[in-house]
């Protein structure tokens, strides 16, 4: 008898790509195959993304097109919390659950098409890692789920609930799984990295014998016994992380931290109610580079909130240029269903965002520009993720997966995904290096 087959598309950020991983190795476990053509699938899963409007447009166009190509559909994900939005467009589909609702799409899938009676577990084993989408040569580490924060334009606590850390034990055996499976770099995640632990009042956990407080500084001593690249995602800006830089400064872990400023006006910040602490966080960056000359700082930002006036603006882009971040995204405002930023008054105007986000961006070029030049003549370490006729592409500890930029390079010995090679950059440009390999 054959196995059934599961189609799947994960959309969204990292987060969901690991609760996508965690659906499809519970499936294989249960001796379903998975198959990337659509026409050739029982059955196909969604996971959805629900942030942003364009996120749900995105969505809703996945699922349509799964619809027409195999009419066997069902919908999980963030934008599952709104089955209702979802069924107005596409009533066909088989089922609609939210996010980390792991065993109701098991159960769908299990209604749609059953599982192979067959199956022996003992011989059709999925890998001790867990089925990975990602390459085989990084990993994402989910340490927790949900959100404390109530930030005005985010509606992910309703979507997500709040912050529920992950037994410590837990995340380090799942880490030392994908090291022994030949995980190289280790992108650790969460709605809150920093947060690590609050929730169970950084208790200790248990890893081979040992206590080990659930905590992101004894997480990250923990992780960098494994001896490889360990990067931070997430990462909000409390005391406790100015512990992490010595780690980094030690090359223990990467010297990288992924913080979402959002902006620098405190009268906006207000407005999102994030911490007003620009100030304070300025001088903080100067002291961990201080400690940590190699930091990478890269963060996103928001442009056209509600009420942000030009002078906001510009002091926006004073700090940024006070701050000196290595790497930068920027998202012009979008109003979310039942976020509470849509009730503000004095929307900012869509051709004044676009307006607002073009010099933004042309702004932080400027900076990625200088700060990529004075790497040149230096030599870095480079984590090879393709390999193609004009060399490889690879990223350095400043460079994260999908999100920054590239080291293309050069080499006279043959190259292959995965490859940790020392190389001198040659050249660089607005994101992205030029090297040759040593």
């Amino acid at each position: 008898m054959n196995s059934p087959k599961v189609g799947f598309v994960s959309l969204g950020c990292p987060k969901a790509l690991v609760d996508s991983e965690r659906i499809l190795t519970q499936l294989r476990t249960e001796g379903y195959a998975i198959t990337p053509d659509y026409d050739d699938a029982d059955v196909v899963v969604v996971n959805t993304c629900g942030f942003i409007d364009s996120a749900k447009a995105e969505s809703l166009d996945a699922i349509g097109e799964a619809i027409a190509e195999n009419g066997r559909v069902i919908v999980t994900g963030c934008m599952g919390v709104e089955e209702s939005a979802i069924r107005d467009v596409h009533p066909a589909v088989l089922a609609v659950t939210g996010p980390q609702q792991y065993e109701q799409v098991v159960r769908a899938v299990h209604e749609a098409a059953p599982p192979n009676l067959e199956h022996d577990p003992y011989v059709d084993l999925v890998p001790p890692q867990g089925i990975k989408l990602t390459p085989r040569h990084y990993a994402y580490l989910k340490i927790s789920e949900g959100c404390n924060h109530h930030c005005s334009f985010c509606i992910i606590p309703s979507m997500r609930g709040r912050l529920v850390s992950r037994p410590v034990g837990d995340v380090l055996g799942e880490a030392e799984r994908l090291v022994k499976a030949g995980v190289k770099e280790l992108l650790v995640i969460s709605q809150d990295t920093s947060a690590y632990g609050v929730d169970v009042k950084f208790r200790s956990g248990f890893w081979n014998g040992r206590p080990v407080k659930t905590r992101l500084t004894e997480l990250c001593q923990a992780l960098a016994g494994f001896g490889v690249w360990t990067r931070l995602h997430y990462v909000y800006p409390y005391p406790h992380v100015d512990e992490v830089i010595p780690l980094m400064a030690e090359g223990r872990i990467l010297p990288y931290l992924d913080i979402p400023f959002q902006h620098a006006s405190p009268r906006i910040l207000k407005a999102m109610k994030r911490p007003a602490f620009e100030d304070r966080t300025l001088a903080r960056i100067k002291q961990w580079r201080q400690a940590c000359p190699e930091l990478t700082l890269r963060s996103t930002f928001i442009v056209g909130f509600p009420g942000e006036t030009e002078e906001d603006f510009q002091y926006l882009l004073d700090w940024m240029s006070e701050a000196q971040l290595d790497r930068v995204g920027c998202f012009q405002y979008s109003p979310v269903q039942g976020a509470a930023a849509n009730e503000l008054p004095d929307a900012v105007p869509d051709e004044l965002k676009q307006e607002r986000w073009d010099r933004f961006m042309a702004h932080q070029q400027a900076i990625s520009t200088g700060r990529l030049a004075q790497k040149v003549g230096r030599e870095i370490d480079v984590l090879i993720d393709e390999v193609d006729a004009d060399g490889a592409i690879g990223r350095s500890s400043a460079d994260a997966p999908e999100i920054d930029g590239n080291v293309y390079v050069q080499s006279e010995r043959p190259l292959q995904p995965g490859d940790m090679l020392r190389t001198r950059v040659t050249d660089s440009d607005e994101y992205d290096l030029y090297a040759q390999a040593v």
